[in-house]
């Protein structure tokens, strides 16, 4: 059996500033009250006055002031409906957070305080509905599983990475490209993704079948409807389904592959594949999936703000960068359509 301890009361705090002001230690303070050493000595450490000492009515006050009171989000109502609302959007709690500190200038909440306040009611309620609200659906942290190699040699015109302009890396220029399959449960089910550097904004379509010659058809329609100054290079995996790359030199754009076993080295499209699923999960049937729901998918996705834009939106990162790109033309940027 463990210990049972109980809270100091305004009683035992004056027999303490009574032995303590009569030169008793704190082992003998302890052997008085009947309690830990450790417990006086910690009430003399912390409710100490720096001018007056130790006095009892200020030790219980300052015991009362510290009690926790619940969570912020637990106290202030409205700030949790302003959150939960940010959360059933789909936007991880670092984007709520970030969002309404760039809209009101100022910190408002911690993206930690709001995963412990949905941490702390999955814990005391056993409630795990409330695992929606995270951004991967899970009641605990965890870790991703890793992926296979690729068969690189099986690419022909493959150019690696390392060949690539080094303007790419610091996301400074638009117009670079990152490109991959969104996998599903279904068989041969998928997303053709594409992903942009500098603003992050995704562009996609459903796809039935994995064929090279079909995917590559698929990226030539999705750049089409870009400007011919926005469409400089792409970054694929070494997956054979991107084999037929070679089909976007009508495009002028020029196409790189990641290193084998690498696919952090496209981190753009993988981050955002994995916060597409947020609205469209892996077990999702695509032939079951409406377009107007996949179109507002990706429209909520290009309408979260994102931490690395400053918490502007890749739509509004998007239009401001680029400032010759039509928006109407492209209807993934509005979230209403």
């Amino acid at each position: 059996m463990g210990r049972t301890y109980k809270q100091l009361s305004l009683d035992d705090r004056c027999e303490i500033a009574r032995l303590s002001a009569n030169g008793g230690s704190v082992g003998q303070i302890a052997a008085a009250l009947d309690r830990p050493p450790s417990t006086i000595s910690r009430e003399l450490r912390r409710n100490r006055g720096r001018q007056v000492g130790y006095k009892p009515s200020y030790a219980q006050q300052q015991t009362r002031a510290r009690r926790w009171k619940g969570s912020r989000l637990e106290r202030d109502a409205s700030l949790r409906r302003e959150v939960l609302a940010g959360l059933s959007r789909g936007w991880s709690p670092e984007q709520v957070a970030g969002r309404l500190a760039r809209e009101r200038g100022r910190r408002v909440i911690s993206c930690e305080s709001i995963y412990r306040f949905i941490y702390a009611q999955i814990t005391r309620t056993t409630d795990f509905t409330w695992r929606r609200y995270l951004p991967r659906g899970k009641s605990k942290r965890g870790h991703r599983g890793k992926r296979g190699g690729s068969p690189a040699s099986f690419i022909e015109g493959r150019v690696s990475l390392a060949e690539r302009p080094a303007e790419v890396a610091d996301r400074k220029v638009p117009g670079h490209w990152e490109a991959d399959l969104m996998m599903f449960s279904k068989y041969r089910q998928a997303i053709l993704a594409v992903h942009e550097r500098t603003s992050r904004l995704l562009l996609a379509v459903p796809i039935e079948r994995k064929f090279a010659a079909g995917i590559a058809s698929h990226l030539v329609r999705l750049f089409k409807a870009v400007p011919e100054a926005l469409r400089r290079t792409v970054t694929f995996d070494n997956g054979t389904e991107f084999a037929a790359h070679l089909s976007l030199q009508s495009l002028l754009m020029k196409t790189f592959f990641c290193d084998p076993h690498a696919p952090w080295q496209k981190g753009g499209i993988e981050n955002a594949i994995g916060r597409l699923r947020r609205f469209i999960p892996r077990k999702t049937d695509l032939e079951k999936l409406p377009t107007r729901r996949f179109r507002q998918s990706i429209a909520a996705y290009n309408n979260t703000p994102r931490k690395c834009l400053d918490f502007r939106t890749p739509a509004e990162a998007f239009s401001s960068q680029l400032l010759h790109f039509e928006c109407e033309s492209t209807s993934w940027l509005s979230p209403g359509r």
